[in-house]
């Protein structure tokens, strides 16, 4: 348990909405609960909806026995938690609906505020307003954005500009939760603290890079949201992106968070743009069509309704090429689909192969070196190497064994990736965050993408639900002599 206690008030608005419930919540209880947060730590979640604070905390109840990882609720500590919660009716785009927020955070005028925004980014500007009017946008004040902030670099531009009108940059934190989890962290501890991997980590000894998120549900009833967004925006914009920069940036002269936040913009400044024709060979979108997932029959994504006519891709795979010294001739083969035949996200660095092999197979290089990190569902760091299969055999036989990186576990939970990103907010570390220079310099490549695919360059392709996507994605990488990492 931490002995650092932090004192603030909490406002999520959108308090009662899926991403609150099922992310928030159980990452703002398990702070409370692990002593991370002060007891007096106020907070407030939003609704429009009317109800009395016996309700409130009857579904937060309900809502944390649901989300919870099994074994993780306790009704003791639920007894604490429910003090620290408030209920704020709010009708986010009326701005005379947030005094009753303003008589209660006055309470206590100088303690630190959290403003989470969880909600369509098109309330944001509309949020920050009404704070501001209410003089609640004050110096010790932070925002919280969840993606997606945009649909492109000029929507983007637009949110972010009505979001600086009234609060610093220094206090606003773009959230990518996939920066929270501990292995995605790991990335930094592994290149820059061991000396074996720095020599390597380079053109000379990599022979490519893979980045894979592949999700085994469709769109889950977020059909008309998924659908103004798709895999390019929701995914690898942001989520592939970040995981692309941490692999690939310089090591920066400190871990202060705009010395780590200059690096990751220096590499997304040197993706190679492309040209309409390396668009057409070198990106893949498709969408899913009926099939089976979990040996149950699914449903295509145009046959949702109100998606017949859809031509939104539900998966995207892409090479990416980054044009600078380290990295000059290495691909990036980045992918991430919907309905795939597992949930699965994890990076793999492929070594080249040793200059000339001296073991059996007439001089051919058996296998190459590979570095596994797997995000989901199992967070571990593999490193694959040869090793002599036992025996009396005249020639030396080899075999692919596995290095387990892991560090030892001597907790009895692994932290939530929210968890550690709102900690962060309180601590005022932005550092796991997204600053506004990486977030346009991201747009301005996948702008570019998304102009070609609005003219059909490349045709939409299918795959059918429950498989690893569609064959035109391996061609992708096989027209390079090269394969998916598909255990």
């Amino acid at each position: 348990m931490s002995e650092i206690k932090n004192l603030c008030d909490i406002v999520i608005f959108g308090g009662h909405g899926d991403l609150a419930f099922r992310k928030l919540m159980p990452a703002l209880y398990h702070l409370c609960s692990d002593g991370y947060l002060d007891n007096q730590t106020r907070i407030f979640l939003t609704t429009r909806v009317d109800m009395d604070n016996a309700e409130h905390i009857s579904l937060v109840e309900s809502k944390l026995h649901e989300f919870l990882g099994e074994g993780e609720f306790d009704k003791e500590k639920f007894e604490k938690f429910k003090e620290q919660l408030r209920l704020i009716k709010i009708d986010l785009a009326d701005e005379e609906s947030y005094e009753a927020l303003k008589n209660s955070l006055d309470e206590f005028p100088h303690r630190d505020r959290v403003n989470y925004f969880s909600t369509a980014p098109s309330f944001f500007g509309a949020i920050c307003k009404a704070l501001s009017r209410w003089e609640l946008a004050t110096k010790e004040s932070r925002v919280v954005l969840e993606k997606p902030i945009g649909r492109d670099l000029a929507s983007s531009q637009e949110i972010n500009i009505e979001v600086l009108k009234y609060f610093k940059e220094s206090q606003i934190y773009r959230i990518d939760h996939y920066l929270g989890k501990d292995t995605v962290q790991n990335i930094i501890a592994l290149r820059f603290s061991n000396r074996i991997f720095m020599p390597l980590w380079d053109a000379n000894n990599i022979d490519h890079v893979q980045i894979t998120v592949a999700e085994s549900v469709g769109v889950e009833g977020r059909g008309g949201y998924y659908d103004d967004y798709g895999a390019l925006r929701d995914m690898i914009q942001n989520h592939l992106l970040q995981l692309l920069c941490l692999i690939a940036m310089e090591p920066p002269c400190s871990l202060d968070a705009d010395n780590v936040r200059d690096e990751k913009v220096k590499v997304l400044r040197s993706l190679r743009e492309m040209t309409s024709q390396d668009i057409a060979q070198k990106t893949v979108r498709a969408q899913y069509e009926k099939g089976s997932s979990d040996g149950k029959s699914v449903s295509g994504y145009k046959e949702i309704e109100g998606l017949s006519e859809s031509n939104t891709e539900t998966f995207a795979a892409i090479r990416v090429d980054i044009d600078n010294w380290r990295w000059n001739g290495v691909p990036f083969y980045i992918r991430s689909g919907k309905r795939m035949r597992k949930k699965n996200s994890e990076i793999v660095i492929q070594f080249k192969s040793v200059p000339h092999s001296i073991f059996a197979n007439k001089g051919r290089c058996i296998s190459q070196n590979t570095l596994v990190i797997t995000l989901q569902p199992n967070e571990s760091i593999r490193l694959k190497l040869m090793n002599k299969i036992p025996g009396l055999s005249e020639n030396m036989r080899l075999q692919q064994v596995d290095l387990e990186l892991n560090s030892p576990m001597n907790i009895e939970r692994k932290p939530l990736a929210y968890e550690r990103l709102l900690l962060d907010v309180i601590r005022s570390n932005p550092t796991l965050f997204m600053r506004l220079d990486e977030v346009e310099a991201a747009w301005k490549w996948a702008d570019v993408i998304l102009d070609s695919w609005a003219e059909n360059i490349p045709a939409m392709k299918s795959y059918s639900a429950g498989t690893s996507g569609p064959s035109s994605a391996i061609a992708l990488i096989e027209r390079d002599g090269r394969s998916w990492h598909d255990e």
